[in-house]
């Protein structure tokens, strides 16, 4: 199927998700630090902060660490694993829970029109550890259960060339990514086989080829088996770091 045909019928599922129940809409901000280090031909090192808080700088909602270890079957395909920390603020107890969370991904790029054009596949599965915080009847927070989920996400990136300044190694670029998050088997996390769903479009630059900057939209909705679905509205800001210490260095893509 091609890009038109899966951004269409992904337009037409949001669509169909919005009027299916009430959906509450929220703004927030979104950063993010993506470090890439290839030690070798063959291997590498992944390293991930996120913060994402409200659009009023006043609530801090979620911190999210990853780090893995890159495998480099060729240029174009990586296979990668690691681990995830994230601590998610739970308003109805004032207090943050805690997510443990093994990650196994495949990513395969694929360059068009003459190399300056990049569309990205990459699919990710999660082995999910989550804490449900509650209160006692002391008022103390304390963790009732850990609650297993395995999560499947696909994601498809695309990455438009738009111009070069100073020189050869400095591009601009747009962005139009989507991501599908879906819930495998029975689980008490969310009980819906889809979980989410994240469409991006945005502007970035790639300086020396060492240094991504991007800004963009995040559509972020989120379905609920117990309640009402959520929509965010997020303002994106992004920064990777690819750093290659291999004698053999080829261009890195978008």
């Amino acid at each position: 199927m091609s890009l038109k045909y899966r951004l269409i019928l992904g337009s037409l599922f949001l669509v169909a998700q919005l009027f299916s129940q009430k959906t509450i809409h929220r703004q927030a901000l979104w950063g993010a630090y993506t470090g890439q280090y290839k030690l070798s031909n063959q291997f590498g090192i992944y390293l991930e902060f996120q913060f994402r808080g409200d659009s009023k700088f006043e609530q801090n909602n979620q911190n999210l660490f990853r780090i893995g270890g890159i495998y480099y079957l060729n240029k174009n395909t990586t296979f990668t694993t690691g681990y995830g920390l994230i601590k998610t603020f739970k308003p109805s107890v004032n207090e943050f829970f805690t997510e443990n969370r093994a990650w196994e991904q495949i990513q395969f790029n694929h360059n068009w029109a003459n190399d300056l054009n990049v569309m990205l596949h990459r699919f990710r599965l999660e082995q999910r550890f989550v804490d449900n915080i509650i209160l006692n009847v002391d008022d103390e927070v304390v963790v009732e259960a850990t609650n297993y989920q395995n999560r499947l996400r696909y994601l498809n990136r695309n990455t438009f060339h738009l111009f070069k300044f100073n020189n050869d190694r400095n591009k601009t670029y747009a962005i139009l990514q989507d991501e599908l998050f879906f819930n495998l088997a029975d689980n008490k996390i969310n009980s819906n086989f889809f979980d989410q769903n994240r469409f991006l479009v945005g502007f970035g630059i790639n300086y020396e080829d060492t240094i991504r900057l991007e800004i963009g939209y995040l559509n972020h909705f989120i379905t609920s088996s117990s309640g009402n679905d959520t929509m965010n509205h997020i303002i994106s800001l992004s920064i990777t770091h690819n750093l290659n210490y291999t004698s053999n260095k080829p261009k890195p893509q978008n």
